[in-house]
């Protein structure tokens, strides 16, 4: 569930920590009746394990196209250690886990070919599930190599980069992983974010009707490029996604233009307009960025150009407030939006997880 509607959280490194860790953090937080404080605590802990694995073994894009496995698998390391902070396990405890974790989650990435996001959601479910039952086992005492991140034939051995061992605990104690956590405010593939909202400032500038459109050309780093291009999944195909969004002047979080938006026939006509390829000053600025560049064509012959860099949501673009998530839940969702974003603006002073799980769970 916490990645099937393609509304989670994503990563500048990371991919998507949040559908493995959140969820797995939050099971054992109720199970420990922790506070949320604790709950938080565990939270940052495991965003900076996952995203620090994943810095060391390249990126998502380098462990991709070097090892054929999706990068998110690596956040159940982070998820046993998040757990374990839960339980207080001894710091011998943790390494096991740490262990126990690895031999539980995998993913070929040739999962993404699949049509219908079933196991692309289902795979960071079982991240977080490795990730709580390797914390469990090492708690009830079951044992693993206490050094499976930098022993002989370890995780770093396996999948890392050159100069692993010192990406892995660069900045440790003062730059926190999960400060480079991105929102998500349109129901899509995050790659398809940027070019979504260049083109429909483009529309709303110069007052320009889908029926005027003539030629859609966006242009984006390559590793991106590469994750969303004519992809059997809607959501994550860049052509169908900024189709619906230029005939319907945008994207609802409520509920999804797919399927029904196939058989409308501008549909058809506004996508086979799009063109996708690399733009060579973002590919160069932002190897693994999200930025895209849109230039739309009307029928009279006229172009518009626009560019973003980072979306909205994105980290180093910054400015996300309470009231813009609690707009966007509202949106997605309905009334109880308010609820979860005031328990969240309080979780500090939670005394216990058990009212924000309540909220979640009604």
């Amino acid at each position: 569930a916490g990645h099937a509607d393609e509304i989670d959280g994503a990563h500048v490194v990371g991919g998507h920590p949040g559908a493995t860790l959140v969820h797995a953090t939050m099971a054992i937080a109720q199970r420990a009746r922790a506070s949320g404080a604790e709950l938080l605590n565990a939270v940052v802990l495991g965003y900076d394990i996952g995203v620090r694995l994943i810095a060391a073994c390249g990126g998502i894009f380098g462990v991709k196209n070097r090892t054929h496995l999706h990068a998110d698998f690596l956040h159940a390391v982070g998820a046993a250690v998040a757990a374990g902070r839960l339980l207080r396990l001894e710091p011998v405890r943790l390494t096991h886990a740490m262990a126990l974790a690895t031999f539980q989650a995998n993913g070929l990435c040739a999962l993404f070919r699949e049509e219908r996001h079933i196991s692309k959601a289902f795979c960071n479910g079982q991240y977080a599930a490795a990730g709580v039952h390797a914390a469990l086992m090492a708690q009830a005492g079951l044992e693993g190599c206490t050094d499976v991140i930098g022993e002989r034939h370890g995780l770093l051995d396996a999948w890392g980069v050159e100069g692993s061992r010192e990406i892995v605990v660069a900045g440790l104690g003062d730059d926190y992983a999960i400060l480079g956590s991105n929102f998500k405010f349109l129901r899509a593939g995050y790659p398809i974010h940027a070019a979504v909202e260049a083109a429909l400032s483009i529309l709303r500038e110069h007052d320009i009707t889908s029926d005027a459109i003539a030629a859609v050309d966006v242009g984006m780093p390559e590793n991106a490029m590469r994750v969303v291009d004519n992809r059997a999944m809607h959501d994550i195909c860049l052509q169908d996604v900024l189709a619906a969004a230029l005939l319907h002047g945008g994207l609802r979080l409520s509920e999804s233009p797919f399927p029904k938006v196939l058989a409308e026939p501008e549909f058809a006509r506004l996508r086979a307009l799009i063109t996708l390829g690399v733009d060579a000053d973002l590919n160069a600025e932002q190897p693994n960025g999200r930025g895209a560049s849109v230039t739309i064509t009307t029928r009279d012959g006229v172009s518009h150009t626009a560019r973003v860099d980072h979306p909205r949501g994105h980290s180093l673009r910054g400015g996300v407030t309470w009231a813009d998530l609690e707009a966007k839940w509202r949106e997605a969702i309905d009334d109880r939006a308010t609820e979860w974003v005031t328990l969240a603006t309080r979780l500090d002073d939670l005394e216990t997880v058990e009212p924000l799980a309540a909220a979640f769970e009604s």
